[in-house]
């Protein structure tokens, strides 16, 4: 395959709380838009594994998704180690996408600072050819993707790239609102979390409103990156 966007998770709806404007926004342009999520969430102080994966494909429907799989990782102790950085590895050979997406560099969970990591080395490793790997028995090529960005989640990060999406703010929390077992719900008897309370959803509008100002647009998602970047045009920067 050779698509736009490959987005990972380390859980289930981490893409969609983070970045699911920015997939929305190119989704509805053309682009080709994949998600792989690193675990099941199986640790999740609310709902289940089950539950977890009904709302993905729910999510991945409204999100028009190309594919989305799981690589089944451990929840809570996945490692960065070779057998983990081949599974992360296969899947970008096997998309060959323009851009990846990954966890923020460093959060309130451990699971997704780790994930940034894993996920930024196998996309270096994954162009080296001496590395092989096979998917489904066929052998790859190969492949490094042009960009990998890294989005922001539940702790502040500055951003070093704000992209408006402000069109599918709305669409993006319903979204969101798929991982309906994650979230504020009155008649719960479950323990309450940090994104369960009844003010996350204003948080989350919060926090794309924080981004959004410095540019001079009402909504925004957030974006880092670890090299340089350059333009091929400075009059069209905001």
């Amino acid at each position: 395959m050779n698509i736009d966007i490959l987005a990972f998770g380390a859980h289930p709806d981490d893409v969609e709380i983070s970045c699911g404007g920015t997939l929305l926004r190119y989704a509805s342009e053309g682009k080709q838009v994949a998600i792989v999520d690193l675990t099941q969430g199986e640790l999740g102080t609310r709902g289940s594994a089950a539950i977890r994966m009904e709302e993905c494909k729910a999510a991945s429907q409204k999100l028009g998704l190309v594919d989305r799989v799981n690589l089944g990782m451990a929840d809570g102790f996945f490692e960065e180690n070779e057998e983990h950085l081949m599974l992360i590895i296969q899947e970008i050979r096997h998309f060959r996408p323009q851009l990846i997406l990954a966890n923020s560099i460093t959060d309130r969970h451990p699971d997704h600072g780790r994930a940034a990591a894993l996920v930024a080395r196998a996309a270096f490793l994954s162009g080296l050819p001496k590395i092989n790997t096979k998917r489904n028995g066929i052998a790859q090529e190969a492949y490094r993707a042009p960009m990998l960005l890294h989005y922001i989640q539940d702790m502040y990060i500055e951003p070093d790239i704000a992209l408006d999406v402000s069109a599918y703010t709305e669409e993006k929390i319903k979204v969101v609102q798929c991982f309906s077992s994650q979230f504020f719900d009155p008649n719960s008897r479950e323990p309450e979390t940090p994104i369960s309370n009844a003010h996350f959803f204003d948080f989350m509008l919060g926090r794309m409103m924080q981004h959004g100002r410095p540019i001079g647009v009402t909504y925004a998602e957030g974006f880092t990156i670890n090299r340089t970047l350059g333009v091929n045009d400075l009059f069209n920067l905001r």
